[in-house]
């Protein structure tokens, strides 16, 4: 799975900025021309196109990213096939990354799909070699 880094846009300049918040006051459609075609955004999406736009009408700056997905401790040991004490001594040594959220340990689940196709590549390369 390629994580694509985050975007950051500059603010608008202060024209532009006030022109863009401008014809977005009271706006509730916004509609997209992609290579000539006109796309109405579902409301999830018109959402973010709408807050996005309006930060930068305020001359803000912005970071545009994905979500990665964060799993606790044990959902990620339960989807490696391994205890959740031994995911957490992995998590100690290095071997899986870990994030915190307070005390809380999470871990990215493409970490953990990573690891599994390490353990594969591993299972295969050690049944070659012994000839099993």
């Amino acid at each position: 799975m390629a994580l694509i880094a985050p975007r950051v846009t500059p603010g608008l300049p202060a024209d532009d900025a006030r022109n863009l918040a401008r014809s977005l006051q009271d706006s509730n459609d916004i509609t997209v021309f992609v290579d000539g075609t006109v796309h109405r955004l579902p409301a999830e999406a018109r959402d973010a196109v709408v807050d996005l736009l309006g930060r930068l009408g305020r001359g803000e700056a912005v970071t545009v990213s994905s979500v990665e997905e964060m799993l606790t401790t044990s959902r990620a040991a339960e989807l490696a096939g391994i205890s959740h004490t031994y995911l957490r001594n992995m998590t100690d040594r290095g071997e899986i990354p870990v994030e915190y959220r307070g005390t809380h340990r999470r871990i990215r689940l493409a970490d953990i799909m990573a690891w599994l196709e390490t353990q594969k590549k591993t299972a295969v390369g050690n049944e070659e070699t012994t000839g099993e």
